[in-house]
């Protein structure tokens, strides 16, 4: 490769490694294109270095020491359960090394040209790259941005790695905090705090509004609630944290609690206040690219900007923050350039929070249905009535299943209990095959398995269910 003013040409390049990212190039590469992918720090981007994986495997071993503190009901008396951190983090850290290895592998075993550096745009076809041996040039036919997201900063509140942390550092934590803050009552400050509350942490939740994880369905919120209050997290709604000291190693934080003003005392404060598109510093003014107040860039349904040229996918587009959206952008975005008709028009992407129990949904709610004026008929299953989540003490939670009433077409899925994040999959293929509830429940599913909550929902919103009484 020639260093200097020299630009290299390739025929696509990819601002960032993540699970948008590195999709993208990997498809592009397999339709024939000649791909180079720069990513700033290790591919596989947050998801897989700093937030989806390694948040996973930190909420697994947080549930492996509450189960077994829990076992004695079935019989299984287990004492002295102790949390090494420093281990957790190892295991955790191999966890996310065996991916992110993976990752290169592929982008290797596909041709896919990887520079590691900070990218800007500099003309409508030319990058510049600055790498740890100074300045490289690319010029592209094709470039797909996909530089994600970062945790959003409160003035303050601003983190320092030691008090106040962002979800980076408290993924990264050797010691489990005897008492801790989470500013917050969205996705992450659940799933984390929920975490480090079975691992041994005092948590206390601080959220502006009027309810936990705002946007989702209060009902499903509810189970939650509910199990977070038996792991002794104290939440506080329609608070605000105003200002903070520090006095002998110990945060002092200023909270008003529904116009009561409190000073909350703890070890550390996790900071999850949202997340921020990463389209600053790109150069986009260049190509006459604007993002809007919110620093999001518009594309079309291929994931083109309005530079013909150049396409956007993941976090920096709107829509939900999700990797699995990104993914699927990115192999829209490599089709598109390729020539094909690939277009981005899912019936319904999936969400899921990995909190006690999980929530998953997909589609549409029953008030959603309704105030676009589709009649809707629902049907409900509990975990409690389901064989295989009582035989793994697993028994809170529902299932409930919205569909059209006149054609009986699935329309949404909502879940919170045991494995909802594995069992909205098959939500979500219901619903982008326009399945019925007929579809659902004439579907033999296997016993006793937790997918019969799906079959058991879809039988009594069309009246048929047997092992719940019918509702009059």
């Amino acid at each position: 490769m020639v260093v200097g003013d020299i630009a290299v040409e390739t025929e696509v390049v990819v601002i960032g490694g993540g699970p948008g990212g590195y999709v993208a190039a990997i498809r592009a590469a397999q339709l024939g294109k000649d791909v180079t992918l720069i990513d700033k720090d290790t591919v596989g981007g947050v998801c897989l270095n700093r937030g989806c994986i390694p948040s996973k495997a930190l909420i697994h071993a947080a549930k492996t020491a509450s189960s077994a503190r829990k076992a004695d009901v079935m019989g299984i008396k287990v004492s002295g359960v102790e949390v090494d951190m420093e281990q957790v983090q190892v295991w955790k850290g191999g966890v996310v090394q065996k991916l992110t290895g993976g990752v290169s592998s592929l982008l290797k075993a596909n041709g896919v040209h990887v520079v590691s550096g900070n990218a800007v745009i500099m003309a409508d076809n030319r990058i510049g790259v600055e790498t740890a041996k100074g300045m490289e040039y690319f010029k592209f036919e094709h470039c797909i941005l996909a530089t994600g997201s970062r945790p959003v900063q409160l003035p303050a509140f601003p983190f320092d790695g030691e008090y106040i942390l962002s979800s980076t550092e408290a993924l990264t934590l050797t010691e489990v905090p005897s008492s801790l803050l989470v500013l917050g009552g969205g996705y992450i400050g659940l799933e984390l705090g929920t975490a480090y509350a079975k691992l041994g942490s005092q948590v206390t939740v601080i959220e502006m509004g009027p309810n936990l994880l705002p946007g989702v369905d209060p009902a499903l919120v509810q189970i939650v609630k509910k199990n977070l209050k038996k792991l002794g997290v104290e939440i506080l709604t329609q608070a605000a944290a105003s200002k903070y000291e520090v006095r002998e190693g110990k945060l002092q934080v200023t909270v008003d609690v529904q116009g009561q003003e409190q000073v909350l005392r703890a070890d550390k404060m996790l900071v999850t206040v949202g997340r921020r598109p990463n389209t600053e510093e790109l150069g986009l003014e260049q190509v006459g690219l604007q993002p809007d107040a919110r620093g999001f860039l518009e594309t079309d349904a291929q994931m083109r900007t309005q530079h013909p040229n150049i396409y956007a996918i993941g976090d920096i587009t709107h829509g939900p923050m999700l990797a699995h959206k990104a993914s699927k952008e990115g192999i829209v975005a490599a089709e598109a350039i390729a020539g094909h008709q690939s277009a981005m028009d899912p019936v319904g992407i999936p969400a899921v929070i990995f909190t006690d129990p999980e929530i998953a949904t997909v589609g549409l709610s029953e008030s959603q249905a309704k105030e676009q004026g589709v009649r809707v008929v629902t049907g409900k299953f509990p975990f409690a009535a389901n064989g295989r989540a009582l035989t793994t003490n697993d028994g809170d939670g529902f299932c409930t299943v919205v569909a059209e009433a006149q054609t009986g077409v699935v329309l949404g899925v909502h879940i919170v209990g045991p494995e909802a994040s594995t069992l909205i999959g098959e939500a979500t293929l219901a619903l982008e095959m326009g399945a019925t509830l007929e579809d659902f429940h004439l579907t033999v599913h296997p016993h006793p398995t937790l997918t019969e909550v799906l079959m058991e929902a879809a039988a009594d919103a069309d009246g048929v269910a047997v092992h719940i009484a019918k509702r009059r």
